[in-house]
């Protein structure tokens, strides 16, 4: 199989699976869209036709939460913008959404600015979350550039002294002027006062090894901070999105919100689905430093009867991609950088522990990986969507095969996998970015820089499914 591109394409004789439903229906790309989707369609003598007999015809993955690159002014990973969205591309992602992160001195637009020129290389298409780290009393009309620029998403930290902190004051203030301004923030919610009480002590009697690290960060702290994050944006009249809930109760949260109104979703991540605390008294507790860490044996089943009844709106990684040197420099949780690579085994890890394993329907993965994110952030329909007009972002997924997560098989950097020897049902065979085959069973055939950056408009309403 060649890999095509700018071209027509017509895949013929898969199953198109989305958000409303699953159909027996062919796909046809023209250049960089999609055309028409229907049986029967009429097509141009150098018509490409791909035999998808077997296959899963799904939308683009859009993990809407990565780390690509990143330099927390601590540590920093040591990938770079093609490594990622490489990885990303052959696990069926055809759309990032990062970070730009305010540096120390910069401006809302030179963060944004900056972070598009690192991404250059970007081998796929992304959007951009901004990070606002410096933006004193006087300062918050710098949001309006983030609606111009293209990226009216926000990222705040209720805890990480003293890099990204921000107090209740100033989330508040920064609220208030994000909904004036229709821009989203999006908080990673973790007590910070009870987080540095729990971690000093653990310090003082020498508990500092890695199988520590989740009794550093208990689950009550990610709880208080969501319920107190969500009334801040209650008093702001701001939308507002909870970042990596760990906890079945943080959704709980949520849910009760929006049932008194209030405008706000959130966002699980694989490994609270399928990885509990039980992993840091194993025999290598380095592979699971993260923030929030990982919990009580109990909590990933709660969590996915949250997923499956639709009230978390959609499922991304928060992939950082430290190497195994990093993680292992010292068996030390404070001096560890937290962070786990994700992108690439996304796709397969729901649709194995998802779909194949009876909790979730094809229909609701395909929403909670591509047409969710893509509404909530702006990117609807161009992304995340099997329409015509649509960008080409399509992935063929083979269910029929059987396997095991190994990192060797693996593109990103880090030398290990949190998931590794975990059962796999079905592979990614293949991958279209923009009508581009960038990815073919097993071997990545895609363009350093072809990326582009997506600006972003207002939010969809999320249909949960």
């Amino acid at each position: 199989m060649k890999p095509y591109s700018s071209q027509t394409v017509l895949i013929q004789g898969g199953t198109l699976v989305t958000p409303e439903g699953v159909l027996e229906a062919d796909l046809l790309m023209q250049g960089e869209r999609i055309k028409a989707v229907g049986q029967g369609l009429p097509t141009a003598p150098d018509t490409v036709v791909i035999e998808a007999q077997g296959m899963l015809v799904l939308p683009g993955v859009i993990d809407s939460h990565t780390h690509i690159a990143l330099d927390t002014g601590i540590y920093r990973t040591p990938d770079d913008w093609f490594i990622g969205t490489r990885a990303a591309a052959c696990g069926g992602v055809t759309t990032v959404v990062d970070f730009a992160t305010q540096f120390p001195g910069q401006t809302l637009r030179q963060a944004v600015e900056a972070r598009i020129e690192e991404a250059r290389d970007a081998a796929i298409d992304y959007a951009l979350h901004v990070m606002v780290t410096d933006l004193p009393p006087g300062r918050e009309g710098e949001l309006a550039d983030l609606v111009e620029l293209g990226t009216p998403s926000i990222k705040l930290y209720t805890t990480y002294r003293p890099n990204y902190y921000a107090d209740d004051a100033t989330i508040l203030r920064l609220m208030e002027t994000a909904a004036r301004l229709g821009i989203r923030p999006m908080v990673h919610c973790e007590n910070d006062a009870l987080v540095t009480a729990r971690t000093q002590a653990l310090v003082a009697e020498g508990k500092t090894s890695w199988r520590y690290h989740g009794q550093a960060r208990p689950a009550l702290a990610e709880v208080e901070a969501v319920r107190r994050v969500l009334f801040l944006a209650t008093a702001a009249r701001a939308p507002v999105h909870i970042v990596h809930c760990s906890v079945a109760e943080s959704v709980a949260a949520v849910a009760r919100a929006r049932a008194e109104g209030q405008d706000a979703t959130c966002e699980t991540c694989p490994q609270y689905l399928l990885l509990d605390a039980r992993r840091y008294e194993g025999p290598e507790p380095w592979r699971y430093i993260l923030q929030p860490p990982l919990r009580a044996p109990e909590e990933p089943e709660r969590l996915w009867d949250w997923v499956v009844k639709g009230t978390v709106d959609f499922i991304a990684t928060d992939h950082c991609d430290y190497t195994q040197s990093q993680k292992t420099e010292a068996d030390d949780f404070t001096r560890t950088p937290g962070g786990l690579p994700g992108m690439e085994t996304l796709l397969p890890l729901m649709y194995t522990y998802g779909v194949a394993a009876g909790r979730l329907t094809l229909p609701q993965l395909a929403a909670l990986l591509s047409a969710n994110p893509a509404r909530v952030w702006g990117l609807w329909p161009r992304k995340g969507a099997l329409l015509p007009g649509s960008d080409a972002d399509v992935v063929l997924y083979d269910p029929r095969p059987e396997g095991v997560v190994r990192v060797a098989d693996l593109h990103h950097l880090a030398g290990y996998t949190p998931y590794e020897g975990m059962r796999i049902q079905g592979r990614v065979s293949v991958v279209f970015s923009r009508g581009q085959m960038v990815y073919r069973e097993g071997e990545f055939v895609g363009r350093r820089g072809r990326g582009k950056f997506i600006p972003r408009g207002p939010q969809e309403k999320t249909a949960r499914l």
